[in-house]
């Protein structure tokens, strides 16, 4: 056996941001194509003014207050848009969600375990950045059970019609959902321009069961 094949043994086997090993060249690849397509995703999306975001986000927005699994939802896990990077803006849909009685939480990060949750927060005034980008509620408040939530709404960069999307590449979302879903109903949320006709898909990727943009409804195909 010659040196590079003993090194070849024993060198550590990559692995993605879930803990599980890449092994084959074609896992490799998808991986790389998702990192291009994460690339290219948040530049058009930074391209896109601020204005076109807002008047974008309404139109999501009505969308998801007409779609059943959160216009019958008791309680709804929404998400802090990141200004900066143009993410989707659903902060007027939680004031509709309270305004007829719903719960809404919004996730939070534990700063030891890096384990991803949802928080119910009364007043979102009270959340705040700690270094994501994002507000979140404090740890001391409420967090939701495996069965709390009846709809989790998901920030993409990328989705495809299967639900499969791409986020930053934390896997924050692909840990956190299976604990929650089901009963728990999953929601993509990004803007049209982002739906791709298919996203590779890796070990620990978690497809969604719906896809809501600014100019259409989908329920997942796969």
């Amino acid at each position: 056996m010659s040196r590079d094949d003993r090194a070849r043994l024993v060198r550590p086997m990559a692995r993605d941001h879930h803990g599980i090993a890449a092994s084959s060249a074609e896992d490799l690849l998808r991986r790389r194509v998702k990192a291009e397509l994460r690339k290219r995703m948040r530049g058009l999306r930074k391209a896109l003014p601020a204005s076109a975001c807002a008047q974008r986000s309404r139109l999501i927005i009505d969308r998801l207050a007409g779609l059943g699994p959160v216009a019958e939802a008791r309680a709804v896990a929404l998400f802090w848009p990141i200004e900066e990077r143009h993410e989707v803006d659903l902060r007027a849909l939680d004031a509709m969600l309270r305004a007829r009685g719903a719960r809404v939480a919004y996730p939070a990060v534990d700063p030891e375990t890096r384990a991803m949750t949802f928080r119910f927060v009364d007043d979102t005034d009270a959340m705040k950045e700690q270094g994501y980008g994002f507000r979140e509620p404090a740890q001391s408040e409420r967090e939701a059970g495996p069965a709390d939530l009846d709809a989790i709404l998901v920030p993409a960069l990328a989705l495809d019609e299967r639900g499969h999307r791409i986020g930053y590449g934390a896997g924050y979302y692909d840990r956190a959902l299976p604990k929650f879903v089901p009963p728990a109903v999953s929601i993509g949320v990004a803007f049209d321009f982002q739906l791709i006709a298919e996203v590779p898909t890796t070990d620990g990727d978690v497809a969604l069961a719906w896809i809501v943009t600014d100019t259409r409804t989908l329920a997942a195909t796969s």
